[in-house]
């Protein structure tokens, strides 16, 4: 039987999280990486320079416009792909490829108490004039790994960089 909506009135509690995707976005031209200077009122990381991303959300799965049918379920295909090209267009003004590279990720809990699970990915610069989005971040750099070092950055970006660097050079 197909769903009706999203809801939560049979989820196991125990086992819900945000699930939030993160791009480290790689400009070809110069061997370097964007960072992001996250605003002193975000609740997680305040003032940690970090990479683009964001939550997947319930209205990116609308149940009107799924991609295709598998069975009784809705799919919803290219959605972390969809998610990280609008993220680094809305918080960095940046366009990136939608050939995403696997990083790590990491599972944690928010100083609210909300449990996330992080996926991290690399992607190619395509284009556009970096603005960092008003509310959300302060100010960005273009990087490579040694500056990487020289920032204020969350636990792991500066080896995030590095890897995705590594990534494009190979």
């Amino acid at each position: 039987m197909r769903a009706k909506e999203i809801s939560l009135k049979e989820a196991k509690q125990n086992k819900l999280f945000y699930f939030v995707a993160n791009v480290v976005v790689y400009r070809a031209k110069d061997k370097r990486c964007l960072i992001l200077k996250r605003d002193e009122r975000e609740k997680v990381h305040p003032g940690k320079y970090a990479v683009p991303g964001g939550k997947l959300e319930w209205e990116e799965l609308d149940l009107k416009k799924p991609t295709r049918m598998n069975g009784d379920v809705f799919d919803f295909e290219d959605a972390v792909e969809k998610l990280l090209v609008r993220e680094a267009k809305e918080e960095a003004g940046v366009k990136i490829g939608k050939e995403l590279y696997y990083i790590n990720s990491v599972a944690f809990v928010r100083p609210d108490g909300i449990p996330v699970v992080l996926v991290k990915f690399a992607a190619k610069y395509l284009g556009g004039k970096v603005k960092p989005e008003a509310g959300g971040f302060t100010d960005f750099a273009w990087i490579n790994a040694k500056e990487a070092l020289k920032y204020d950055c969350i636990r792991g970006v500066p080896q995030e960089v590095k890897k995705t660097i590594k990534l494009f050079e190979a």
